[in-house]
């Protein structure tokens, strides 16, 4: 039986792809796709997951949610480094692209569609957050019982074993909504984090492209291969890296290819008050902490290999 996803997300290029593989994936059957304000403004996600969606044209379509106001960001501003990392996916989060969509009338509430779906399959409902929680919080606000009818909350958020990207301490989902992902990580539920020491672990290179063989003469084909130049071109000109780090696949290969990952158990919280490390994602490792304070899944070690394998090899199905 493939696994009822829903995915949270702020499109970014990372997210587009992540959304690209769910939707072509065989094992996923994604019932719901929501956007949140995140490294782009909730109403630019919000087109861009209805501009993903339709230039794909899968077989199925998910049932959209969105923001008809921006959300504003709680956090600071940030730094230069900050601002690079953040400002990494273009000025549409879809690099150069300008894809045309037209208005959704009557846009469904991000918030809303989480529990109705949820509430719908109890207990049958993988959730995966490729942005600020703050999504998240608001649907456990909505329903108290959000969570528990959850299977499962995968997040891909904070950094366990290292510093931040978007300041020395802090990932830039945590950072954006640090009161939100506190709250969420808090609360009863089988949750898993995707730490970004683990999730940019698998780097595609442009050989990894020339084996996917895109054909641009179809609109798929283009829309990919676009956002990718462009991204392989900002990685390189603003960070100077020669590949791009897949974290929303490497979250996305939790849902359906879990045996590419080793994980532990471990007490996790978020600071959101420090002047330095607010958003910090901080992990208990003492050894007399009681096992029911141990409230997340944490990956220490990914198949870099195999995530990539899982990306092309879902690619190619796409743009064939």
């Amino acid at each position: 039986m493939p696994h009822k996803l829903i995915i949270d997300a702020d499109p970014g290029i990372g997210d587009a792809l992540a959304i690209a593989v769910a939707l072509f994936d065989p094992e996923i059957d994604l019932i719901g796709l929501t956007a949140t304000a995140g490294c782009v403004s909730g109403r630019t996600a919000t087109r861009n997951i209805q501009a993903i969606v339709e230039q794909l044209d899968s077989p199925r379509w998910p049932r959209l949610g969105g923001l008809t106001s921006d959300v504003p960001v709680k956090s600071p501003p940030l730094d230069p480094v900050g601002e690079t990392v953040a400002k990494i996916n273009g000025p549409s989060g879809l690099g150069n692209l300008e894809v045309e969509v037209a208005d959704l009338h009557n846009i469904r509430d991000s918030a809303r569609v989480l529990a109705e779906l949820v509430r719908m399959a109890p207990n049958e409902v993988t959730l995966l957050t490729l942005g600020p929680l703050t999504n998240v919080e608001r649907a456990c606000e909505r329903n108290p019982e959000f969570m528990g009818l959850l299977k499962r909350i995968i997040c891909l958020c904070g950094a366990v074993d290292g510093g931040g990207d978007v300041t020395a301490a802090a990932e830039l989902n945590v950072y954006c909504d640090p009161e939100a992902a506190r709250n969420v990580l808090r609360t009863p539920a089988t949750k898993t984090l995707i730490p970004l020491e683990i999730s940019r672990q698998a780097v595609l290179t442009m050989d990894h492209i020339q084996r996917v063989g895109f054909d641009e003469a179809t609109r798929r084909g283009r829309f990919l291969k676009e956002m990718l130049t462009y991204a392989f071109r900002a990685y390189h000109e603003e960070l100077g890296r020669e590949g791009i780090p897949l974290r929303e696949v490497v979250a996305l290969a939790a849902v359906s290819r879990l045996d590419l990952f080793e994980s532990r158990r471990m007490a996790i919280d978020v600071e959101v008050s420090g002047e330095l490390t607010r958003g910090m994602t901080v992990a208990d490792r003492r050894m007399t902490i009681p096992v029911h304070r141990l409230n997340m899944e944490v990956p220490y070690r990914v198949s870099d290999v195999g995530v990539l394998e899982y990306f092309v090899q879902v690619l190619r199905d796409i743009v064939s």
